[in-house]
C-alpha cells in the first residue's frame, strides 16, 4: 500500500499534470505510463551493461545501441527543458528516432510490446512540464517490484475517484474476494476476456506470490508465469496500454494481452484456460453480426452479460472454473435467453455459488445491483446444491462517496465458502444457505436469492380501534390517551397560544 512520502510524490505528479492542462485522469495515467516505461527500459539496459562489464563480455540483447544514448532516461533527464522536449519531438542526424517513437516500437514494429503502444500519442507538453514530471518520476524509488505495482495501482485508483474511465475499474476488494475464493494455483492458465486495466490478472499474480512463494524458485514455473499463465483480451487500445504496464510493473515480463473483440470471430480461444476471472461489460447490446456464431449457440441474444457467460464456457477447459460479475437481472430475467443461460449453468455445468452484492458496490458510476457467479465447466452437469450468500456490506458506504466503514461481509463470505460442509446446516433465514438443484429447476432456473430466502416477520400487536380512538388503561393502571383526547389537548394548547399573542 502506498503511504507517506511516496504517496505525496505521486500526488505531486498528478497535480502537476492537472495544473498544466491535463484535465482527464485517463490521459494523465497514459502519459505517466509512457515515461515510467522509458525509465524501466533504461534501468534494464543498465543492468545488462553491468552484467556485461562483470563478465567482460558484449552486452546481450541490448535495448539501446551506442548511437541511441540521447534517448535514454539516464541521459535526457539531465538535459535542459528545451533540449529534453526536442528529444521527444524532433529527430536529428545523430538522433534518427525520438524517445517517444523508440518507446512505441521497442522490440520491433511487430513485437508484442509495441502493439500495446500502437495508438500512443505524445502531446500537450511544454518544456517546463516535461522536465518537471521527468524529475518527479525520477525521484520515485521503483526498484522494488511490490512498490512499482502499488504505485501503479494507486494511480489507477484515481480513475475511480475522478473521471469517466473509472467505470472500467472493478473495486479492488471485490477482485481480491473473488481471487481468494478461486485460489489460483501454479498450474493454472488464467484469462480475463474483458481485461480493462488487468486488475483480475494482477490480483491473481499477487495471490500466487503470497501463497506459492517456493514456486518462484523453479525455472519451469517462472517461464510459465511470465509467458503463458496470464491472458487478457481487450478491444480498447488505450486500456491495453494501461493493463500491459500494470502487469509489467507487477513483475510479469511478457503478459499475453491481445487486442481482439472477445465476442467476435477474431477470438479463436476454445477450451484453453483453467480459470477465468472477469467483470465483463453489461447493459450493452450488440448486433448479431458482431458476435461469433459459437457464442450465440447457447442463447441467441444481444445482451453482453449473457454473451460473455456463453463465451467463458467456450474458452474454459473441461474442469476449468470461473468467477464472474453479472448484473442481478441475469439471475431472474424471464425471457428465453436468460432462462437458457441459467439452465445451462445449473443443468449442464456445475454452478457452485451465487453471491448477491448490494446496489452501491459500483457507485458512483452505476447503482445496478450485481452478483458473483462461481461455476465449473463439466459439460456433464454436477450441480447438486447452489450456495447463496446475501452480501449486505462490503466495507464501504453504499452511496456515491463510498467512504470506508466497519461493516464488511467479505471475510465471512470467504470463510463460509471454504467451510462449505457446514453450510448444509444453515436455515433459509440465514445470510447464506444451500438450495438443491431440484428446487431451482422447479422455479424455472431462477437464481435470485429472494426466491429461496425465508424472512421471519416479527408479529406486531396493535390496540383495538376503539382504544386507539378513545384511549385505554394500561396494565399498570395508567390512563393512555386516545386520538380524541390528544386532538382536544392540542386544540386547548393552540387556543392558549393565540391568547398569548393578543
Amino acid at each position: 500500500m502506498i503511504t507517506g512520502d511516496l504517496k505525496n510524490k505521486i500526488d505531486n505528479i498528478w497535480d502537476t499534470y492537472y495544473s498544466n492542462g491535463f484535465g482527464e485522469p485517463f490521459s494523465v495515467i497514459q502519459q505517466v505510463t509512457y515515461l515510467i516505461f522509458l525509465k524501466r527500459l533504461d534501468e534494464e539496459q543498465t543492468l545488462k551493461e553491468k552484467k556485461a562489464n562483470r563478465l567482460n563480455q558484449p552486452i546481450e540483447n541490448p535495448i539501446y545501441t551506442e548511437d541511441q544514448q540521447e534517448i535514454r532516461w539516464s541521459t535526457f533527464k539531465n538535459f535542459d527543458p528545451d533540449k529534453m522536449l526536442e528529444v521527444f519531438t524532433k529527430t536529428t542526424a545523430s538522433r534518427p528516432v525520438t524517445a517517444f517513437d523508440f518507446m512505441k516500437n521497442v522490440g520491433g514494429e511487430n513485437s508484442e510490446i509495441s502493439s500495446y503502444f500502437e495508438k500512443a500519442t505524445f502531446g500537450g507538453y511544454s518544456a517546463y512540464l516535461l522536465d518537471k514530471v521527468v524529475q518527479l518520476i525520477d525521484g520515485l524509488n521503483m526498484h522494488d517490484r511490490d512498490t512499482k505495482g502499488d504505485l501503479y495501482e494507486y494511480m489507477l485508483g484515481k480513475l475511480t475517484s475522478a473521471g469517466r474511465m473509472g467505470a472500467f475499474r472493478t473495486p479492488r476488494h471485490i477482485i481480491r474476494m473473488m481471487v481468494q475464493m478461486m485460489e489460483p494455483d501454479p498450474d493454472d492458465t488464467i484469462c480475463d476476456p474483458a481485461a480493462g486495466t488487468a486488475g483480475f490478472l494482477v490480483m491473481a499474480e499477487e495471490y500466487l506470490r503470497e501463497n506459492h512463494e517456493d514456486e518462484f524458485r523453479k525455472e519451469d514455473f517462472i517461464k510459465h508465469f511470465n509467458n503463458e499463465m496470464f491472458t487478457g483480451l481487450e478491444f480498447d487500445p488505450n486500456m491495453m496500454q494501461i493493463g500491459a504496464m500494470n502487469l509489467i510493473l507487477h513483475g510479469i515480463d511478457s503478459p499475453q494481452l491481445m487486442r481482439v473483440n472477445s465476442l467476435g470471430d477474431d477470438n479463436k480461444f476454445k477450451e484453453e484456460f483453467s480459470l477465468i476471472l472477469a467483470n465483463p461489460p453489461f447493459a450493452a447490446k450488440l448486433d448479431y453480426d458482431q458476435v461469433s456464431a459459437n457464442v450465440l449457440s447457447l442463447a441467441k441474444t444481444k445482451d453482453t452479460e449473457l454473451l460473455f457467460i456463453s463465451l467463458m464456457l467456450r474458452m474454459l477447459k473441461v474442469g476449468g472454473r470461473a468467477a464472474v460479475i453479472i448484473p442481478q437481472g441475469v439471475l431472474f430475467g424471464s425471457n428465453k435467453a436468460y432462462q437458457a443461460v441459467r439452465k445451462e449453468l445449473v443443468q449442464n455445468q456445475n454452478l457452485q455459488a451465487v453471491i448477491s452484492m448490494p446496489s452501491g458496490v459500483f457507485k458512483p458510476y452505476t447503482g445496478v445491483s450485481t452478483a458473483v457467479l462461481v461455476f465449473t465447466k463439466t459439460n456433464s452437469g454436477g450441480t447438486g446444491h447452489v450456495w447463496f450468500y446475501d452480501m449486505k456490506a462490503d466495507g464501504y458506504t453504499l452511496d456515491d462517496k463510498r467512504n470506508e466503514v466497519e461493516q464488511n461481509d467479505i471475510s465471512d463470505i470467504i470463510a463460509r465458502w471454504k467451510a462449505m460442509a457446514k453450510e448444509a446446516q444453515r436455515e433459509r433465514t440465514d445470510q447464506s444457505f444451500l438450495v438443491p438443484v431440484s428446487e431451482i429447476e422447479e422455479n424455472h432456473w431462477d437464481l435470485s436469492i429472494n426466491r429461496y430466502k425465508e424472512i421471519v416477520y416479527e408479529e406486531v400487536v396493535y390496540d383495538a380501534p376503539d382504544e386507539i380512538i378513545n384511549g385505554k388503561t394500561d396494565e399498570e393502571g395508567n390512563k393512555v390517551p386516545g386520538i380524541k383526547e390528544l386532538i382536544d389537548q392540542n386544540r386547548k394548547d393552540l387556543e392558549a397560544l393565540e391568547a398569548l399573542l393578543k
